[in-house]
This record gives C-alpha cells, structure tokens and sequence, in this order.
C-alpha cells in the first residue's frame, strides 16, 4: 500500500489501527499454491490464530482455503465464517478430552498431540477419524520462542514413541487418517525441513488408511530489506517431487496439507501510531506514540523487529529515535532507529503487521483496543470498530454501593 493510503486511512479511522491489504493476502496465497501446482490435492489451512477478524476468514474462503484452528473458538469463528466442518482442522495442545469431543462432534477433523487423550478418545470414539501430530524433534528456525518440533517442545508425540501410538491404535481400533508436523515459524533452510519431512514419511508407512499428510507451516517472512525468508518455491519443487514419488509408493491417492498463517498475513498488515511527543534526553531522542505492548507486544515478547516508517515525512532528513509506547513500564519498540525525522503528530507505520499483533493485543491499562481496517479492491472498509469505554464495563459485575 501507498503512503499516502494509509494516511488517508488514519485520518478517517483515528490512530492507533491495523491496517490489511486484501491484494497482498491474495498474493501470498497464490504464491504458495503456485509452488505446489503439480500437487493435485492441496490442502491449505490458514492458521486462525495469526488474525481472527472474521472478514479475514472470510476472505481466505472466497480464495478456497480451509483453516488450522487452536480452540474451539476459533473453530466457531470458522464455522461462523461459512466454512464447512470437514475444511477445518482442530490441533490443540493440553485441552481437556471434553472440548476434544465437543469439536468432534461438529464434524471438524481432530489434531491429537499426546498419548493420554489418544487412548482416551480412541477408546470412546474409535469410528471418528483422527490426525496424529508428530514431534520429529528437528529444530527448524532460528526462534526458539515460535520453534516447536524440536525434542524440548511441548507440542506433539514424540517420533520416538511410535511404538506407543501403534499399540493404542491397535488396542482401541481407531481410524488414523492424517499424520501431522508443524516445526514452528522461522523455517531458514529447508534441506532441513526436507529432512523432517522425511521423517513423517516414515512415520506414514505405519498407517495404511491415511487421507492426508500435513506438514504445518512456519516459513519465514522478510522484516527489513535484505532479510533471508523461506523458498517456497524451491520448496516446492523438492517437496512435490518427493511427496509424487510417496504417493505412488503409499499406493493411494493422498493430500498434502500446510497450515500457514504468518506467510500470508504478516507483510498484509500495518499498524499505525501517531507520535504524541518528541522527548530528548541527555542520550537518547524518544519518540512516543499513542499505544504500547497493549497493542503490539511482539517486540517486547518475541525481540521480534518490525520496520518502522515515517508515513507523514517519507523523504525527509534521517535521524536516531528509540519508539517507545505509553504503557507505565519499560516498553520500547525500537532502539536507536534510523528514521526519518520525527515531529510530534506524524504518524509512523509499523510493517509486518498481520500476524499475532492484533490477536495479541490486551486492554493493559485500561486501554481500548484499535480499529481494524481491510484494504480491498481500491476502498478502505472498517472490519472492527475502535473499542469504547462501554467496551471495558462489559461482562463486568459491579457490587457495592
């Protein structure tokens, strides 16, 4: 999107806000079924848990896709959105057997990742289909926060306690019909993720009725110029060829499956932010602006760094700013950032936006959440209102005089 656009937008919807360009989405979407266009059944399930806003979802099932959802709410919000049950995957981690059944029984396809709920739902619901998520114990990015396949993460059953899941399967005679793996975001060479895959391959050989192979996601998006992001067209190649080549060593026709949220999301988004105070210290020139890790916590959280962009004066002279926020702690967007410069009532625009921002954002401070926007076919169009002080009493119980 264009500068100007986007300060078109905060003048219209008030600052701070999230902004989403439609096109963009599109882009990322196309490009990776692009890169598996040999494959004939693919599969690919946005991860809700990126950007939940129900346009969003939306617009990903205007593209065809189906959803990776975390929670039963978010399987609501899918169903909500229009999506049909069986285009919706449900991989939870610790939940209760309860919920596990209460999604079943919506007809979504259930993701288990450990043994005890395993056995405990095979044995009540051996009919049901289930995906198993496989720990292939492979550390695939270079974030250990947001990496999740390696042998210290709490997420999946261990590779190496197959023999476990092969017994419960025979004990309670349920249907396996997928196998999963997800490495977590950040995937910086895929001759390693080749190698995971490889793995969940092998793992495949030991159920003979399977519908679909699911190798999760985690490519890694540019956040400045000259950042190294994941191949996926090169990943493509190799990984259609080799997944060809099981298929017809498998002896059945199967789906390939990847549940991307970031990669088509992140570089969509953008958060603008109106700067409240140019303050210099004996060391340092602040520039604050009017939010916090209220509404963009991943910096603070992740050490995630997102490139920030004077939007109001694009060309002007560079200058050294640390963006800090309005929250009564420690809270720090940049650190001595060449941007630039900065005058109190510009508006700065954070890039990569769209994923795991706005779904992260809190009320800390009594604060109200921002305004959403979707940018699409040429209009700005408001996906959620900026919340309100009534937003804050809701579902609150007064007692007392």
């Amino acid at each position: 999107m264009e500068s100007n656009q986007l300060l078109q937008i905060a003048q219209e919807f008030g600052s701070p806000v999230y902004v989403y360009d439609a096109e963009k989405i599109a882009h990322q979407y196309q490009r990776l079924t692009n890169a598996f266009a040999k494959v004939e059944r693919l599969r690919i399930n946005y991860a809700v848990k990126a950007l939940s806003n129900v346009s969003i979802l939306k617009l990903f099932k205007e593209m065809g896709s189906g959803l990776d959802t975390v929670s039963i709410q978010e399987v609501l919000l899918g169903l909500h959105a229009g999506f049909a049950p069986e285009n919706i995957i449900y991989t939870p981690n610790g939940v209760s057997l309860d919920e596990i059944e209460e999604v079943a029984a919506l007809g979504v396809q259930v993701n288990i990742d450990n043994l005890s709920i395993l056995e405990q739902f095979g044995a009540k619901h051996p009919q049901t289909p289930v995906c198993i998520r496989i720990n292939p114990h492979v550390m695939a990015g270079g974030n250990s926060n947001i990496s999740v396949g390696h042998i210290d993460s709490k997420f999946g059953i261990s590779i190496h306690q197959l023999p476990h899941i092969l017994r419960i399967v025979e004990n309670t005679g349920m249907h396996i019909n997928g196998i999963h793996m997800h490495t977590g975001s950040d995937i910086l060479d895929i001759e390693v993720f080749l190698y995971a895959a490889e793995i969940l391959f092998d793992t495949a050989k030991h159920f003979k009725e399977l519908d679909f192979i699911d190798f999760g996601s985690g490519f890694k998006v540019p956040y400045k110029k000259g950042d190294i992001e994941t191949d996926v067209e090169e990943l493509g190649k190799k990984l259609t060829k080799r997944f060809l080549a099981f298929e017809k060593e498998y002896g059945r026709e199967l789906t390939l499956a990847f549940e991307p949220g970031k990669f088509l999301v992140s570089e969509a988004g953008y958060f603008l932010a109106k700067v409240n105070v140019v303050k210099q210290t004996t060391s340092t020139v602040f520039a604050g602006i009017d939010t916090g890790f209220n509404h963009l916590i991943r910096p603070m959280f992740y050490g995630s760094e997102h490139y920030i962009e004077n939007i109001s004066h694009p060309k002007g002279k560079e200058r050294f700013y640390s963006v800090v926020g309005y929250i009564c702690e420690t809270d720090t967007f940049a650190t001595n950032r060449r941007i630039t410069e900065i005058k109190e009532g510009d508006i700065l625009c954070f890039r990569n936006a769209g994923a795991y921002c706005f779904s992260m954002s809190s009320n800390y401070n009594s604060r109200y959440k921002p305004a959403e926007v979707l940018w699409k076919d040429g209009k700005a169009h408001l996906i959620r209102k900026r919340e309100t002080f009534e937003d804050l009493l809701h579902n609150q119980i007064e007692i007392g005089s």
